[in-house]
C-alpha cells in the first residue's frame, strides 16, 4: 500500500521542516522526488540523504515568488503527477503591527509562490490520468491565532485556492486537497524559541508543545505520513478536503 512507483513528484520547500520529510518519504516509497528550494545547501542535503537512503532526487534552485523562476522551473522538470506546495513563511504580529513590506513578503511566498507554482503545475497534470495536488495549508486558516495576523491571512488564501482547484479541475481528474498542521516540531520552531526566548529555551518548549491537547508538538514525520496518504492511489476518492493534524487544536482547546 502507498507504493509512489513509477510516479514523479514535485515538492516545494523540500530543503527543510516539513517539506524535507515528505520529499524522504515520497523517494522512498518509489517516487522520484523534485526538490524545490530557494537555500541551495538545504536541497542539497535533503538530497544527499534521499540518494544514501536509495532514493532519487533532483534539486532546483527556485523562489517561488517569482513567477518566471517558476516557469522555467517546471519546464525543465516535465511530466510529474504530484505536487505539493509546501514552501512558506511565518511572522509574527497583528494587523496594526504588521508592515507593509512584511505582509507582502509573506503574502508573496506562501500565496503567490502557492498559485504561481498551480499555475506552471496544473497545464502539465492535466496530462496525467490520475494527478494529484497538496497544499500545506495551517489550523491558521480554522482558528483564530494570537499575533499570527499575515500568516493566517496567506493560509486562509491556501485553504480557499484548495477547494477552488480541486472544483475546477474535476473532469480533468486532478485531486486537490490541503493538509493544516498545528504545531510541529521542526527547525524553525526551534530558532524561533532561541531567537525570541534566549536563555528560556526549554520552558517556552515545554510551553508550545503544552498547547496542543494531546501534549506535545506533531512531528515532520507524522504530517509526511498524511502526505503519502494522500497522494496515493488508495485515496483516489478523497478531494476538496482539508485535513487538520493538530493534536486535537481545534476541536478539543476550548
Amino acid at each position: 500500500m502507498f507504493s509512489l512507483k513509477n510516479k514523479t513528484a514535485v515538492i516545494t520547500g523540500a530543503g527543510s521542516g516539513i517539506g524535507r520529510a515528505v520529499a524522504e518519504l515520497f523517494a522512498q516509497q518509489g517516487a522520484l522526488v523534485h526538490i524545490i528550494e530557494l537555500n541551495e545547501a538545504n536541497a542539497a542535503e535533503a538530497a544527499d540523504t534521499i540518494l544514501q537512503n536509495g532514493g532519487t532526487a533532483v534539486i532546483h534552485s527556485c523562489d517561488v515568488s517569482n513567477q518566471q523562476a517558476v516557469t522555467n522551473t517546471f519546464k525543465s522538470i516535465g511530466h510529474f503527477s504530484i505536487l505539493v506546495n509546501c514552501a512558506g513563511i511565518a511572522h509574527v504580529g497583528k494587523a496594526d503591527t504588521t508592515s507593509e513590506e512584511d505582509f507582502e513578503r509573506v503574502f508573496n511566498v506562501n500565496v503567490k509562490g502557492t498559485y504561481n507554482c498551480l499555475h506552471a503545475g496544473i497545464p502539465v497534470l492535466k496530462q496525467q490520468a490520475n494527478a494529484v495536488i497538496l497544499n500545506v495549508a495551517s489550523i491558521a486558516a480554522w482558528v483564530g491565532l494570537p499575533d499570527r495576523f499575515a500568516y493566517s491571512m496567506s493560509k486562509g488564501a491556501v485553504f480557499a485556492m484548495t477547494m477552488s482547484v480541486a472544483k475546477d479541475y474535476l473532469e480533468d481528474n486532478i485531486r486537490c486537497n490541503s493538509i493544516s498542521p498545528a504545531r510541529i516540531h521542526t527547525p524553525f520552531v526551534d530558532g524561533f524559541i532561541a531567537k525570541n526566548y534566549p536563555g528560556n529555551e526549554k520552558e517556552m518548549f515545554e510551553k508550545l508543545s503544552m498547547s496542543q491537547p494531546i501534549g506535545r508538538m506533531g512531528t515532520v514525520k507524522e504530517v509526511a505520513a498524511l502526505a503519502l496518504y494522500l497522494c496515493s492511489d488508495e485515496a483516489g476518492f478523497i478531494t476538496g478536503c482539508d485535513y487538520p493534524i493538530d493534536g486535537g487544536f481545534i476541536k478539543l482547546n476550548n
